[in-house]
């Protein structure tokens, strides 16, 4: 399978020709349904609506929304214009979105009404006082001179904004010829896409993406899965990430298949969506199957339609995975690992792998690339086996981080490796598992602790529905290990209970030293766990501070 040398405008261009009245893009909320031939319509006087007010090639487009039905219109539409949409994280607030605002030099900025309990409109005016008296597209803000518009999705005017109604007003009138010149005249390397890095430490990194990146990487991801125009994949993820808009609309663009979203995850809205358009696959992160596994009405739904799709993210229990196979009927469920900066995957498991690759892997290099296991000390390639960092090569390698040469140089080296920061381990028969981030061992008294390790471990115990394991400062140890456990409904476990259990089963210094009991984890808006707030959470309850490193003997 070779590589595709066309940008994302003439790939959806080509399934137009080819299923021109097929459904692409479905809402079951709300019974809306754009055929390819729709979409595409669309997407046009968009594109068409984003050149009338001075967007144009180059340009940098943000979009902070939930998975809103025309954030996909603006996906494809600024990439056919050669525009860079910036994906912004719904969970940011006024701090973080002046942050990237400013580092992506954002031109125009596309924005919902609110998301949970945030008013994204309010956060903006408090920002950007000027656009209660300034005329849409000349923004003068001293805030962000780069700024020249903000547009709002839905048909609600705002004052000093452009509606998307509007927009496609504009364009339905616009000049077809110049789009389509602007269109022939881009390159399938441009760059097109930027997404920040979830910013777990440190401040957010813009990882640059092109055309050439996330369309082929959506290809052989929708090929591990054996999509095609007969599928129809659920997509509770947010389409701000990769995992949302690679896995999920660049994998269902180039095998035709049907992108059934959802505007934000709940697991009932998902498992209604799936039973109401006979969904083939079904997305997530394994704190969105567990919450879909245990919903009360579960048992309601007819999910037998469903057959492959991605569990992604973080780590995913092996009981977890099980009952998404046999409950779910997802029998050919996959696992895919990579991150932002690889376009995202790196890895991914087959459709007819093994259950036990399936569940204690992450999978496979995708074709065209390359992957080694590095020790992170020497640079020396590992052995089959042992431990070391994850490196990888080839198409899907970022562009850089913008405006970042130094850390860019950090993260990929003189001869093109990026260096993920992943500990993995490889078999003989080239079959990836990640064991945590190198920074995320937890090393006590000397002794290296892989969290998944005892994660993996705990849940074995009855009673316990979810576990994250870190490690927290001792003074004695320099670290031990720590546990955060989310319990099945109404059962009753202490810390002893726990500690109990792990007394005869794993070595002691394994054992966590101290154990909670929370509800909830703090997330990213992807979906993945933050360990370090977990950290931050233990040595604030237990009157901690960092411990100095323990010297070795």
């Amino acid at each position: 399978m070779s590589l595709t040398d066309l940008t994302i405008g003439d790939y959806l261009e080509k399934q137009v020709r080819e299923l021109p009245d097929h459904d692409f893009v479905v809402y079951p909320d709300r019974d809306l349904r754009w055929s390819f031939s729709d979409f595409n319509r669309r997407v046009d006087d968009l594109a068409k609506g984003l050149l009338a007010i001075g967007i144009g090639r180059g340009d940098h487009v943000g979009i902070w929304a939930r998975n809103v039905p025309d954030w996909i219109t603006f996906m494809f539409a600024t990439a056919k214009i050669g525009a860079v949409l910036v994906t912004v994280n719904t969970l940011y607030r006024s701090f973080e979105l002046e942050y990237v605002v400013k580092q992506a030099d954002m031109k125009a900025l596309v924005i919902i009404d609110s998301f949970r309990d945030h008013n994204y409109l309010d956060t903006v005016y408090q920002l950007i006082p000027e656009l209660r008296s300034c005329q849409r597209g000349h923004l003068q803000s001293a805030r962000f001179p780069q700024l020249k518009s903000v547009i709002y999705i839905g048909q609600e005017k705002h004052r000093g904004m452009y509606n998307t109604r509007e927009l496609l007003q504009l364009g339905s009138q616009g000049d077809s010829e110049q789009l389509n010149a602007i269109r022939a005249s881009l390159s399938a390397h441009d760059v097109i896409n930027m997404q920040y890095t979830s910013g777990t430490t440190g401040f957010p990194k813009g990882v640059m993406l092109s055309h050439h990146n996330i369309l082929n990487n959506g290809h052989f991801i929708g090929e591990r899965q054996n999509f095609s125009p007969a599928d129809r994949l659920c997509l509770p993820v947010p389409l701000f990430h990769c995992f949302g808009c690679v896995l999920g609309v660049m994998a269902a663009l180039t095998h035709g298949t049907t992108l059934v979203p959802l505007e934000v995850f709940d697991p009932l809205m998902a498992l209604a969506a799936v039973q109401k358009e006979k969904c083939t696959a079904i997305y997530g992160v394994p704190t969105m199957f567990i919450a879909e596994l245990d919903h009360p009405m579960f048992e309601m739904f007819d999910l037998s339609s469903l057959r492959t799709g991605i569990m992604a993210g973080s780590p995913c229990p092996v009981e977890t995975m099980k009952q998404v196979m046999e409950k779910m009927h997802c029998r050919e469920i996959t696992i895919a690992y990579g991150l932002t900066e690889a376009s995202p995957v790196i890895t991914q498991t087959r459709t007819d792998d093994s259950i036990a690759y399936r569940t204690a892997s992450v999978g496979s290099v995708l074709p065209h690339i390359e992957a080694k296991i590095v020790d992170p000390e020497t640079g020396a390639i590992c052995a089959p086996g042992q431990p070391g960092e994850l490196c990888c090569r080839g198409y899907s390698v970022m562009k850089g981080y913008y405006n970042m040469p130094e850390q860019t140089a950090a993260a990929i080296d003189a001869d093109g490796w990026l260096h993920t920061g992943d500990q993995a381990e490889v078999d003989a028969n080239g079959y990836y598992r990640i064991t945590g981030r190198i920074k995320d061992m937890i090393i006590r008294g000397g002794e290296n602790i892989y969290p998944r390790e005892i994660e993996e471990f705990l849940y074995t115990m009855p009673g316990i529905l979810d576990v994250q394991v870190v490690g927290i400062p001792d003074r004695k140890y320099g670290e031990v290990v720590g546990a955060f456990i989310i319990l099945k409904q109404d059962v009753d476990l202490g810390e002893e209970d726990v500690q109990d259990f792990c007394r005869e089963r794993i070595a002691s210094y394994k054992k966590p030293r101290y154990v909670f009991f929370v509800s909830e984890f703090p997330l990213t808006a992807s979906g993945k766990v933050q360990k370090y707030k977990l950290r931050e959470m233990a040595v604030e309850k237990l009157g901690l501070k960092a411990a100095p490193a323990v010297e070795k003997a």
